[in-house]
């Protein structure tokens, strides 16, 4: 899309979008009761990775950047709770999560026919634009893969607070994803869950996953349809120094796991309402040799 055109796109479309979830919406308060929904956004339209000072700025601390044993999480043990224990997972998956710059991945990628032209549409008049959420839509799009960097963000003590996770096509160099990673306790859950949010010009797309232990130590990420303040998908936008959210149709389910012959895979299959719209399909490899995971379970498991 000529930068003229994409302009024009974003000055028509960006603004009506906003004002439809603030009419499917309801109004919210960040720092009150709804501060679980706390999370950054773009002060532009493209998103790129500004938002991550300003993350960190807000926490009071700072992002570090080239860490070659970055992960997603410091600690999974963190998400410790009734029906769940990070201990029972495949180390190999434990590792991915606290490691995850020490991983590369190929994709692969399914549209249903179905929904291939609307995916199609907001990819072209969207994701890409505004490089943020740009699901490949062909198979050749990934056919090169993907770069991922991994940002950690930590509070003034140097803690982990969230890690950025940006992720760019191999072959162009144009983001594909940009979210920030976290955990968090829902009101009335009885362990954290993992918060992932994609910033956007003046606010963003969140989604909370509740982590189960799959079969032989595999993890299980879902995005059920639940009630507002439950588990899944969320679009907050600010507007007028008020905050809105509703929640999206949206369901996702990941399941990352060991295949027979010993390579780390995880299968993302996205669903809008009870429809499934597209699957991704990822093969992770480790670049250098793990260190041991104290609590994990062993690879042989």
């Amino acid at each position: 899309m000529s930068s003229r055109r994409s302009q024009l796109a974003g000055a028509l479309l960006d603004p009506a979008s906003r004002a439809w979830w603030r009419a499917a919406g309801r109004r919210v308060d960040l720092e009150g009761e709804h501060a679980w929904l706390q999370a950054p956004t773009s002060s532009a339209s493209l998103v790129g990775d500004t938002w991550l000072t300003q993350e960190a700025d807000r926490l009071g601390g700072r992002v570090t950047e080239g860490r070659a044993d970055a992960g997603l999480m410091a600690d999974m043990a963190a998400l410790d709770g009734p029906g769940f224990a990070a201990s029972d997972l495949r180390a190999e998956v434990r590792d991915f999560y606290e490691h995850t710059a020490s991983w590369r991945m190929e994709v692969w990628t399914g549209w249903q026919p179905l929904f291939w032209p609307g995916g199609e549409l907001v990819s072209r008049l969207f994701g890409r634009r505004v490089g943020q959420l740009a699901l490949p839509m062909r198979p050749l799009d990934v056919a090169r893969g993907m770069d991922s960097r991994v940002s950690v963000i930590t509070d003034r003590h140097g803690a982990q607070q969230a890690a950025g996770w940006l992720r760019t096509l191999r072959s162009t160099g144009e983001y594909v994803y940009s979210g920030c990673y976290s955990l968090r306790r829902l009101p009335g859950s009885d362990r954290p869950s993992v918060h992932v949010a994609f910033p956007l010009e003046h606010g963003n797309v969140q989604v909370f996953l509740r982590p189960e232990v799959g079969p032989g130590g595999s993890l299980v990420l879902r995005s059920p349809s639940r009630t507002f303040g439950g588990d899944g998908c969320y679009v907050t936008v600010r507007h007028r120094g008020r905050t809105f959210a509703a929640r999206a149709p949206v369901h996702e389910r990941f399941h990352v796991h060991v295949d027979d012959e010993g390579v780390l895979r995880t299968d993302h299959h996205l669903s809008l309402w009870s429809a499934r719209a597209v699957s991704l399909h990822y093969r992770l490899e480790r670049l250098a040799p793990p260190r041991a995971t104290p609590g994990a379970a062993p690879s042989g498991r």
